[in-house]
């Protein structure tokens, strides 16, 4: 009896890696899926603090992918190591903050590491050629499984008729003809596959949500690097640049104003890190401050939180303004009417 093969899967929490696994595993193969956690892909993270996305679901989509398969999850932390991926990108970043390219090898080459390490024998990727314009090119698939030092042990089961033959192929360890060769941006067929497979629910429309992509989140992570100098961050500064209004009046600081109740609650959080304001004479938001404010500073960012409370029409608000050792003081100001708070305020 031929002995089984393992296979060690990168689990996006998408449709995409979810279908690659799924299609290895229909062959006899001992599938375990590995998800690197940097931090910025945590897709159910804003869906769980804010009241808008109540109806959206409350998960991991990665756990819950790997329980769909059936399949033990390893979550790998690899935020400190991902910090010179994303700081110094070897090829250039994507349309904004996204070095996909650097991305997909740092992820691979660490995957060969984990199967070298644990005794598995290749690596499967839910790559499709043509399905995303930097990392998923047919000329950049050759990049990837060089520079990863992976090689032939990496096996993109959803585009593999397309590609030349790799060591799982040519050794029998899977079947070339029950694989696939998808190609372009349609995910017609991965839906259709989806369908044979009896998956009716994943994450839509290509899952594993990266907040590097989108075009808000990475002006704030520009704005956050130029300010203070560097471009070193922690994972505090990640999820924060997730949450609520961030409006920068001055060089020097920078005000977080809470958009709804369920971010109040998740920067409530951060009261000992931050100086906070909130209105005490008025319903209002909460907001923290990021930065070296001076007394006249506090009252600038208090006349903007003012504006976002039920004292916007008010003569006068309170703000109760506690700085990081818990010392509060109550200032006086009049709310700014909307067209005194600059356009190029917002981050």
């Amino acid at each position: 009896m031929s002995e089984q093969r393992k296979a060690a899967a990168l689990i996006s929490g998408g449709l995409d890696s979810m279908l690659a696994a799924k299609a290895i595993i229909e062959q006899g193969v001992h599938v375990e899926g590995i998800n690197f956690f940097t931090g910025f892909c945590v897709e159910g993270h804003t869906h769980a603090i804010r009241e808008r996305d109540r109806a959206k679901p409350k998960r991991n989509n990665s756990l819950w992918v790997a329980e769909q398969l059936g399949i033990k999850l390893h979550i790998v932390d690899v935020i400190e190591e991902y910090k010179d991926v994303l700081i110094n990108p070897k090829h250039g970043y994507g349309s904004n903050m996204n070095p996909c390219l650097d991305c997909k090898i740092f992820m691979v080459n660490k995957a060969k590491q984990w199967i070298q390490e644990n005794g598995f024998d290749f690596i499967i990727t839910g790559e499709v050629i043509g399905q995303r314009p930097m990392s998923q090119r047919k000329q950049t698939m050759p990049i990837i499984a060089r520079e990863s030092g992976a090689d032939d042990l990496l096996l993109r089961p959803l585009c593999a008729r397309n590609l030349p033959e790799t060591l799982p192929e040519r050794e029998g360890w899977v079947d070339r003809a029950k694989l696939f060769g998808f190609s372009g941006r349609s995910r017609k067929p991965q839906m259709e596959l989806a369908q044979q497979f009896g998956f009716v629910d994943y994450a839509q429309p290509a899952g594993g949500c990266c907040f590097l992509t989108d075009e808000s989140y990475s002006a704030k992570l520009v704005d956050l690097w130029q300010n203070r100098g560097t471009k070193d961050y922690e994972l505090d500064d990640v999820m924060l640049l997730k949450v609520g209004r961030h409006i920068r009046p001055k060089s020097n600081f920078k005000v977080i104003v809470a958009r709804e109740e369920g971010e109040s609650r998740f920067l409530e959080g951060y009261k000992k890190e931050f100086t906070s304001l909130i209105s005490s004479s008025h319903s209002g938001p909460l907001a923290l401050i990021d930065g070296e404010p001076t007394d006249e500073d506090l009252a600038l960012a208090g006349r903007i939180i003012a504006r976002y409370g039920q004292g916007r029409d008010a003569e006068q608000v309170d703000i109760l303004v506690r700085s990081q050792k818990g010392l509060e003081q109550t200032i006086q100001v009049a709310p700014f009417a909307p067209e005194q708070i600059a356009e190029e305020w917002f981050v």
